[in-house]
């Protein structure tokens, strides 16, 4: 019994029979091998690949594939064939040790009888055994070229021995890490304060790796209990910097980003337009209001109220770009990058706020609470303001011709501008079948509106990254779990809840990858600001129920 998987021939006349009609009775029981006169100076060679069998006799060698090249410059080669011809020859004999089956021959390189039966043409090789095995080996190579380049085991080696020891983090077990498992996760025990270890172990990485991998350090998954020094244990997460770090922003998503914010400007412009119910001609009140409206009247009725639309798209949109202007003002001096704003449009608010993304890696959880909250804190500012301007202009006799009539029941869509509304324009104005209120009163409303959404604990929004920075990953999918509950039956943002929730779960629902250092907590105040917001956020998208928008006087709900 033998096994033949590879071997190499330099020679040309291998005999497949002895005796003196040898060629002529192999030509006439083997048309596939007919030999013939080398010339001088003149050599070949085969390339043979073999497969797994019990009985290797001449019937099974034709099975091996060979490649034959020539090669004309080895004239040392053609001195030694007979020489050579005998070594091969003993060399299969000896590599393959052949068994008598069946009173056969043992030997049928050397026997005058031929098989009982051979093909004409060799046989094709199936894909099994060695030769399936190399091709499953050759696809998982090819998968890893074309998914995430891994750690280098070099590396990992070098970091283990110079990165880290007993003065800085012992380790006991590594892990995959990352979404593919493309890096290494580094568990053991800490021997210092985790945040001057940290620093040390990235000083360290620089210098022995260079400008190669980035450090992560994360909470330890399936920890059995908190660090002994205090807070949770922590491990130590390697990744290259082109799988780590995000990509560069592409000319198609500028393109996108382009086009979406044309969008939006045509929806606020429309919002504008809306704003103006009470002026429209009937046949468009009818086709905004009447669910039952198929065919649109003429467009061209509208263009005499783009001019008036105007004011309230540029508060809009204003809102919008101070927003966006808040994220980047507070990631400039963390010299964090954003990529451009993708702006979501709604012809209800105007917008469902704007997609930024991060384009660094950010070093700490109290960066991703600033930048999260800056965004939110500038666009409500401008929002708030233009609200409360707009409602002292609609308690002034002297603004009445800029004044627009919405339906008093609108109000109700907010318990706590609902509240601030009363609380300025007085119970009369208020518990009316419409309301007369100045353009910016819309303006910030949407605006209000927009951001509490966009400050909902979900995701990847805006409170979804402030609560994960704040409290951790587990945190955040409490709070998004109960957010969703309370979209999905209609507690928060009302009719806009489902849309919303859909946006979210579209665009939005993945939350957001670690900070390099993913374990240091934030400080109290940070926490504090983030309960706050997201207390005003309920408080700002909880709809006012009919029997308290009464009681309130928060619009008029029952006529006598």
């Amino acid at each position: 019994m033998g096994t033949l998987t590879s071997c190499s021939f330099s020679t040309v006349n291998l005999r497949l029979c002895s005796g003196p009609s040898a060629n002529d009775h192999n030509k006439e029981r083997f048309p596939a091998f007919h030999p013939r006169k080398m010339k001088k100076k003149e050599t070949s060679y085969f390339l043979c690949k073999g497969i797994s069998t019990k009985e290797v006799s001449f019937t099974n060698f034709i099975r091996i594939r060979c490649l034959s090249t020539k090669n004309d410059s080895h004239s040392d080669i053609e001195n030694n064939n007979d020489k050579k011809d005998a070594a091969i020859k003993d060399s299969i004999v000896k590599t393959v040790q052949p068994e008598d089956n069946g009173g056969r021959a043992a030997n049928d390189f050397g026997s005058d009888e031929p098989p009982a039966s051979v093909p004409s043409t060799p046989p094709t090789i199936s894909p099994v055994g060695q030769a399936y095995n190399n091709f499953q080996v050759d696809s998982f190579k090819l998968m890893e070229l074309l998914g995430p380049e891994k750690v280098d085991p070099t590396d990992v080696k070098l970091i283990k021995d110079k990165l880290f020891g007993y003065s800085t983090f012992w380790v006991t077990k590594e892990e995959p890490f990352g979404d593919f498992g493309e890096g290494i996760l580094f568990l053991g025990n800490l021997r210092g304060k985790r945040e001057n270890v940290f620093a040390k172990l990235q000083n360290q990485l620089a210098e022995i790796t260079g400008d190669k991998y980035n450090l992560f350090m994360v909470e330890e998954p399936n920890s059995e209990g908190p660090d002994p020094r205090g807070g949770p244990r922590v491990s130590f997460g390697l990744l290259r910097k082109e799988v780590s770090e995000p990509g560069p922003t592409t000319l198609w998503q500028y393109v996108i980003a382009l086009l979406l914010f044309l969008l939006t400007i045509g929806s606020s412009v429309e919002l504008g337009i809306a704003s103006q119910i009470n002026r429209l001609p009937p046949e468009m009140v009818k086709y905004f209001t009447d669910p039952n409206a198929i065919e649109p009247p003429d467009m061209e009725l509208l263009f005499p109220f783009v001019e008036s639309a105007l004011p309230l798209a540029y508060g809009v949109l204003g809102i919008l770009l101070f927003h966006e202007v808040g994220h980047f003002l507070a990631a400039f001096p963390k010299k964090i990058k954003l990529s451009i704003p993708f702006f979501i449009p709604n012809i209800t608010l105007g917008s469902f706020g704007a997609i930024t993304q991060f384009k660094s890696i950010l070093p700490d959880r109290s960066t991703k609470v600033d930048i999260s909250l800056a965004g939110p804190f500038a666009g409500a500012v401008l929002s708030f303001s233009m609200f409360a301007v707009g409602l002292l202009l609609s308690s002034n006799p002297t603004a009445a011709g800029e004044l627009v009539k919405v339906p008093s029941m609108l109000f109700q869509g907010s318990l706590l501008l609902g509240l601030i509304s009363r609380a300025i324009l007085g119970y009369a104005a208020m518990h009316a079948a419409t309301v007369s209120i100045h353009p910016l009163v819309i303006a910030g409303w949407c605006g209000l509106t927009t951001t509490a959404f966009n400050m909902l604990p979900v995701g990847c929004l805006d409170g979804g990254r402030a609560v994960q920075g704040a409290f951790g990953k587990n945190a955040l999918v409490g709070f998004g779990l109960t957010t969703y509950t309370l979209l999905g039956l209609g507690v928060l943002g009302g009719p806009l809840s489902l849309p919303w929730g859909l946006y979210v779960l579209i665009c939005q629902r993945a939350p957001e990858k670690p900070c390099l250092n993913d374990v240091t907590e934030v400080g109290t105040w940070r926490k504090a600001a983030v309960i706050t917001a997201i207390f005003l956020v309920l408080l700002t998208l909880l709809p006012v129920g009919d029997e308290l928008a009464e009681e309130l006087g928060i619009g008029l709900v029952t006529t006598f």
